[in-house]
């Protein structure tokens, strides 16, 4: 049976449809989409869309086949990611 979706041009859901998709609030993507942690996203008109192809890359990179499964990647919480960057810098410091 052919695609009914062959040739179609890629489908975009706003944040409320994309959050329904992959079974989160709207709120969680949203903090997915400022941390960095989520699904790749593009702003079109001030509005922010997601592809399909995107969603489901996203939600594949923590498929594993059991427990001890490291997979493939990790789907992170949609909580802040801090780097160990040293306490005390060295950006700003003149050198004599």
């Amino acid at each position: 049976m052919p695609d009914p979706m062959a040739g179609m041009p890629p489908r975009y859901l706003r944040t409320p449809e994309a959050a329904r998709f992959l079974g989160l609030s709207g709120r969680t993507l949203e903090k997915h989409r400022t941390y960095g942690t989520g699904p790749r996203y593009r702003k079109i008109g001030g509005r922010v869309v997601y592809a399909l192809d995107d969603l489901q890359s996203w939600v594949s990179t923590g498929a594993k086949q059991s427990t001890s499964d490291p997979g493939i990647g990790t789907v992170f919480p949609a909580k802040r990611i801090v780097s160990a960057a040293p306490a005390h810098g060295t950006a700003g410091q003149r050198r004599s």
